[in-house]
């Protein structure tokens, strides 16, 4: 059973308050908690006991996977494999993400490697959040790494974000789209105190008509680093857009490096950054309808990570 901490956090990375509906596998302090399977979505331990392999019929429709982590005592470090299969003509929605709540002198780590094998037709959105928070001085790391693999026509929406708490993350993603596919990434971030957070991300077009489009908004405050390395290759014709916005405070880093690589004459790339303080005249402005600065930075910080 979930204690009310774990209920807490299972609440920011997840947006539940019970137990799901459909299918489910819940993570707390390194085992599996709970778990449910439907008709068309089986969840699977590994033989090794490393993770788990969902597996989703093709043609599943409507339907939904849980699959959180929670951490709440100080010293737990692992590493979780996740796979997931994606039938052909699939619609569905997978709810990851890892909670750490620290209270002690030892650092909390958890690393989530997840592969996706989408069928050709198939559709997922994928939402992954983390959070952290807890009075002790132990560290809160999260390593996440994702793997895509994308057959004919498919589809990928894949919502990243990390708002608050976690000391250090260094997130990694491939994708690999056949003839057809299309890949979407919105990555939201916010550091502050000594945080570092990287995203690096590859996206290969290997398909005509394969297209991505790779954007992330991010705001680092206080001392804290953020690094992005987006890289998008076109190795035949295709469409490919990745896309830096970064709002900057106090004494934070930011690093903004988008790559192209064109292996194809018909492969049309673009990418973009921008990396700024929040505007004077906005302050003021929101200030004149009574706000205090503070509130007003809070209030611009939220709309842009909207």
């Amino acid at each position: 059973m979930l204690d009310n901490i774990q209920k807490q956090i299972l609440s920011e990375v997840a947006d539940l308050h019970s137990v799901p509906s459909g299918a489910y596998n819940i993570r707390a302090n390194g085992k599996s908690e709970a778990r449910n399977t439907t008709a068309n979505i089986d969840i699977i331990s590994k033989e090794d006991g490393s993770g788990i392999d969902i597996k989703i019929k093709p043609n599943t429709k409507n339907e939904s996977v849980h699959i959180p982590v929670v951490l709440s005592q100080s010293g737990i470090k692992e590493t979780v494999y996740n796979d997931f299969y994606i039938g052909e003509g699939s619609d569905v929605v997978i709810v990851a993400g890892c909670g750490i709540h620290n209270s002690g002198s030892e650092a909390s780590q958890h690393d989530g490697i997840h592969r996706f094998f989408v069928g050709k037709g198939a559709k997922i959105k994928y939402v992954e959040k983390h959070y952290g928070e807890g009075s002790g001085e132990g560290k809160r790391i999260l390593n996440p790494v994702t793997e895509i693999y994308m057959e004919e026509d498919s589809i990928a929406e894949m919502e990243m974000v990390q708002i608050k708490g976690v000391d250090s993350t260094k997130r990694e993603t491939f994708a690999k789209l056949k003839e057809g596919a299309k890949l979407l990434v919105r990555e939201r971030l916010m550091t502050h105190g000594k945080q570092s957070a990287i995203s690096d991300y590859v996206v290969e077009l290997d398909g005509e008509d394969a297209s991505a489009d790779v954007v992330s908004r991010s705001v680092a405050k206080d001392n804290s680093y953020q690094l992005f390395n987006s890289k998008i290759v076109g190795n035949t014709s295709c469409t490919g857009h990745t896309e830096c916005d970064a709002i900057i405070m106090g004494d934070a880093r930011v690093v903004a490096v988008p790559s192209l690589e064109a292996n194809n004459i018909d492969a049309s790339l673009i990418h973009e950054a921008a990396i700024g303080k929040i505007a004077g005249e906005q302050l003021t402005k929101l200030m004149t309808l009574g706000l205090s600065e503070q509130e007003a930075e809070e209030h611009i910080i939220n709309g842009f990570l909207k």
